[in-house]
């Protein structure tokens, strides 16, 4: 193909949000997308991966990875197809999984291809909104988390927050399969209802059923107290949490997504209650995926066998076009997503 007759539609980054980002902080551009040079590969996007974490990489501070630049093409996990190749490594056809921002095509050069993370996939093995969901970094995120960080040992208590997201679904299946006892936290009964009946979680707390809701369901479900905690949403349901603690917890840090659109004036609110850690000598720990890259495919083949014969299950929440991406993104902060949330950007 001639890609150099193709347009690239793109979202960049027009200026840092205050608080939630709203349409106004992007801007949307289209530029030729140009052939690829000796040893790069261009790929369509079909698929986009939007993830809480996305919101952080919009502020202008220090964090484990760079901040999107003003001007930049917002950056996103995606899946695509190889639409042309100067690369014996990627054959036109190949699909891919990749860093590949928020744009129909992505034109990745030779000595980009570690950086933006390109890898081929088997849709044999999982579909493309499984490749961005429990094959993909929320999958890795939450094994890795829990298992590396966490350590469930059979018949220990976990629970996790988010537990209808992308990580807390693959965190709470995981830790069944590894013989624990799984009370999930959620927003509203259709989740918590899913959350149990479908993915077998021991129970399911409602945090939007009222004042007090997470404090006692923590006491019900959690009698003998918390072994382990993945924390995907931070603030008062961390404190709630760390009142509930058993000897010798593990607490994941993963995520704080009931903080991310905190005005840039306003810091994260810290727990309250730290010294639990003390009283009952845990300990807490944040994760990073990326430290954990090389160790991706042992994780994928063993939730890729999951998958195959049913014990674990994958739920996406798909929306289609690149120009619903700021309403779409917004989304996650609040809790519209049931699943995984995925941006269709083109058929595949």
């Amino acid at each position: 193909m001639n890609s150099s007759t193709l347009t690239n539609h793109q979202v960049r980054l027009a200026k840092r949000p205050e608080g939630t980002a709203t349409r106004e902080n992007w801007k949307f551009t289209t530029e030729p997308v140009g052939e690829p040079a000796e040893g790069g590969v261009l790929v369509k996007t079909l698929s986009l991966s939007l993830d809480p974490a996305m919101r952080g990489w919009l502020n202008d501070a220090k964090s484990y990875i760079p901040p999107v630049a003003i001007d930049e093409v917002m950056r996103a996990g995606g899946v695509g197809r190889v639409v042309a190749s100067k690369n014996p490594r990627f054959a036109v056809g190949d699909t891919v999984y990749g860093t590949l921002g928020v744009q129909e095509y992505m034109l990745v050069a030779q000595e980009d291809l570690k950086r933006n993370g390109l890898v081929k996939i088997d849709l044999n093995v999982g579909t493309i909104g499984q490749w961005l969901n429990v094959l993909g970094m929320p999958g890795m995120t939450g094994y890795f988390g829990l298992m590396d960080v966490g350590q469930p040992q059979p018949g220990e208590t976990v629970v996790v927050s988010g537990a209808a997201g992308a990580v807390g679904q693959t965190v709470g299946q995981l830790a069944k399969l590894k013989g624990c006892r799984v009370v999930g936290i959620a927003g509203g009964a259709a989740k918590c209802e899913w959350v149990v009946k479908e993915l077998g979680f021991d129970a399911c707390i409602d945090y939007k059923a009222g004042e007090g809701a997470v404090r006692a369901g923590l006491k019900e479900h959690c009698p003998k107290g918390v072994d382990v905690y993945f924390d995907n949403v931070g603030g008062e349901i961390l404190d709630h949490v760390l009142a509930k603690l058993a000897r010798k917890a593990r607490i994941i840090i993963c995520g704080a997504i009931s903080q991310y659109n905190n005005a840039n004036s306003m810091p994260a609110a810290g727990p309250r209650n730290y010294l639990s850690l003390l009283v009952n000598r845990a300990r807490m720990e944040g994760i990073v995926v990326f430290d954990y890259a090389d160790r991706y495919p042992i994780a994928i083949a063993e939730m890729a066998g999951y998958l195959k014969d049913g014990r674990m299950k994958s739920k996406e929440d798909v929306v289609k076009g690149l120009d619903t991406f700021p309403e779409s993104l917004n989304k996650l902060f609040a809790g519209e997503n049931f699943g995984k949330l995925v941006l269709q950007v083109a058929e595949a």
